[in-house]
Order: structure tokens, then sequence, then C-alpha cells
């Protein structure tokens, strides 16, 4: 069998080495981290290893990383109208029209609360449409804002947003799960308040996540899950050691390479939309005006099925993915091309490729020779604009 291709690095990165192996060490471990005997003192020192690692990556106090079961539970812990400061809460939630569904659906704010804020047409957010929607008076609004676009890389005016809501008393919660160990994420420069991390997308396991707070100013009045007090009270739950510690582990890693790594998938990114554009024209790489992770590229030809091209890829050995989301078999353009103002049949085509620490140029060199196969059996049957 030929040796697959992997490029969908923004749906989840490979293990790495480094978090397989603090994985391993963990399961041997077998106290709580609860108990106060030795075996306890083992589990939660591994534990408190990987909270210092994960906050070393985004600039915060390891006693501000509160640990979750990935970034979409971080995410409804943190768009709770019960976080505040000095005993003031949130009574309304402004998101950007091009968030991770966990956060469109508003978190625990009733949906009267929510309010989406519009994008441009370059994929980031309108200041100008936020600055009206902050001003509203309507009481102390929560911002929640990606860092980075997890379909089209777009990076978001962050600080930007952060000196506006902040000027209103406001909160602002950020969305960094695409962006962290692919760029330099740190909370308190960005001016974030909370800021959410996915273990797997930086080559840690699945099912580990947290939510980072700017400082213990900040209180969580209304936890998530309740029960026994983990997680200084903020989360209930037996952590999940193994878990945790590859976490901790890809953090670490990520951290030591992301610069090396960052400008090599800049150059290989390039190099891939050069590739596309050399064989199709036509080509449209959505967000290309905008700045972008070093590792994502959205696109589409005109007449192109998503659904056709992603399936062509995966016989052919590489593995990417469509831009539309899927439910219950039927195919619905993205959300977010959609806020974009992209029309629908074009949106219909988009796909995604995304690179990683070890994609190689024989890697792009697969894809385009598969994206040339592609084009041309589109084109013969006329699928495609010529």
């Amino acid at each position: 069998m030929t040796q697959r291709v992997y490029l969908d690095w923004n749906a989840t990165a490979p293990l790495r080495p480094q978090a397989r192996a603090a994985m391993a060490a963990a399961l041997d471990l077998v106290g709580n981290p609860s108990s106060v005997h030795a075996e306890g003192r083992a589990a939660r020192q591994a534990v408190e290893e990987a909270r210092r690692r994960v906050a070393a990556l985004v600039g915060a106090e390891p006693r501000n990383v509160i640990f979750t079961s990935g970034g979409t539970e971080a995410n409804m812990l943190a768009l709770s109208p019960a976080v505040g400061t000095g005993g003031a809460a949130c009574d309304r939630l402004l998101v950007s029209a091009i968030e991770h569904p966990s956060v469109l659906a508003g978190g625990r704010f009733p949906a009267g609360m929510v309010e989406q804020v519009p994008v441009t047409a370059d994929g980031r957010i309108d200041l100008a449409a936020l600055g009206k929607a902050i001003a509203a008076p309507v009481g102390r609004p929560l911002l929640s804002l990606m860092l980075a676009n997890n379909e089209t890389g777009a990076l978001q005016p962050v600080s930007e947003a952060a000196a506006m809501v902040h000027a209103a008393g406001g909160l602002l919660h950020v969305d960094a799960v695409q962006a962290v160990g692919r760029l330099p994420c740190d909370i308190n420069a960005m001016g974030a308040d909370l800021m959410t991390v996915s273990s797997h997308k930086i080559g840690g396991p699945k099912g580990a996540g947290a939510l980072v707070l700017s400082s213990q100013a900040l209180h969580l009045a209304d936890p998530l899950i309740k029960g026994g007090g983990q997680e200084r009270g903020s989360r209930a739950g037996t952590e999940n050691v193994a878990g945790i510690a590859g976490f901790g582990a890809a953090a670490a890693a990520a951290l030591e390479d992301l610069a090396a790594d960052a400008g090599r998938m800049t150059a290989l990114r390039d190099r891939l939309e050069r590739g596309l554009k050399d064989v199709a024209p036509g080509t449209m790489i959505f967000g290309a005006q905008a700045g972008r992770l070093p590792n994502t590229t959205l696109f589409a030809v005109p007449g192109m099925k998503a659904e056709t091209a992603v399936i062509a890829f995966d016989l052919d050995g590489v593995a990417v993915s469509s831009g539309a989301a899927c439910s219950s078999g039927k195919v619905a353009p993205s959300h977010v091309l959609a806020a974009m103002g992209v029309p629908a049949a074009l949106a219909r085509g988009a796909v995604r490729v995304s690179l990683g620490p070890t994609t190689s140029e024989s890697d792009v060199d697969c894809f385009l020779a598969a994206w040339r196969r592609l084009f041309q059996s589109l084109a013969n049957v006329r699928d495609i604009a010529a």
C-alpha cells in the first residue's frame, strides 16, 4: 500500500513522541491526584508539571490553568453570565460570525443574550460593527473571538478587540485552539481575559484541554461541572492524569519548536498555493489577503464539489478535509464562508489543506500530483470550468 499523506492537522495533529512517552509513564501512576499519600502525590506532581508547561506555552501563571476534557468544554466553562471580576458578571455575549459551533451556540448564555458580529470579506471581525455592538447600552459585554479561524486560518485583530471591550468594562474570551503551537500566544500581551486551548491540536492526546485565565481576579462563579472541587473548584472530577501529562509534554515540545516550525510551514503553504494555481489558475484561496496561520489553505475552483474532491484525494492517498459542515449526510456551505459573503455554489467546493511540523516537501509534491489528476479528471467530465 502506498504511504498516505496526512494534511488535515487543523482537525487533529498526530501524537507527538514526547506526548506518547509522557502518557505511558503516567499510566503507571496508580494514585489519585487528590490523595495525600505518596502514590497520590506522584500523580499530583504529573498534573502540576503539565500545568506549568501549558501555562508557559501561553504566557500564563500555572495556577490560572484549568484542565478540561477539551476545547468545547473549555468554551462552555468560559461562556457563562457568571464569569466576572470584582463581583460583576456579564449581561450579554458577543461572538463573531465565524466562531467554532461551540461558541456560536452561546455557551450558558440564554439565546436572547447572544449577538453575532459580522466579519469582512477577508474573514476578519468587522471592528466598526463590533464597536457599535459594544456601545449598545444593554449591560456588561463578554466578547468571544477566536485568534485564528479553523477553516481559512485568518488571524483576528484580538488586541484591538480587547482594547474596545475593556474600555466598555467588558471581558474578552479568546478561542486559541488553532493558533496555539503555531504562533506565539501570550494571554496577557493580547489582552485576553480567558483563553481556550486544546491538547490534540498541538500533538497531545484527544480528550484534554484547558481554560486559561489572565489573573486570579477573574472568577468562575458557576462551574460547569460541580462535585469534588478539583481544579481549585472550577472543574470537578478526578483529573485525566495520562491525558493531561501528554498535553503538557506536547505543549513543551510545541513551544521549543515554535519559530522553526512556523517558518517552515509558511514556506510549504506558499509553495502548495502556487502549485494549486499553476494547475488551475482560477483557484480561489479564501482569506489570502488577511494575515493567516502559517499552515492553512482553504481553496475552491468554480464548479468543483468538495465531497467529490475530498473522496478523490483520499483514494489517491491524501487526507484533506472539506470546508463544508456535514450533518446526517447532507452537505451545507460553511458558515464561515457564508459570513464572508462567498457565494454558496463556490463555498460548497471549499477544500481545506492544513500542514504540520512533520509535513515535508514530498508530502506537498504528492498533494499537488493528486490535485493535477483530480483537476484533469473533473475537467474531462466538465464538472468544473476548463
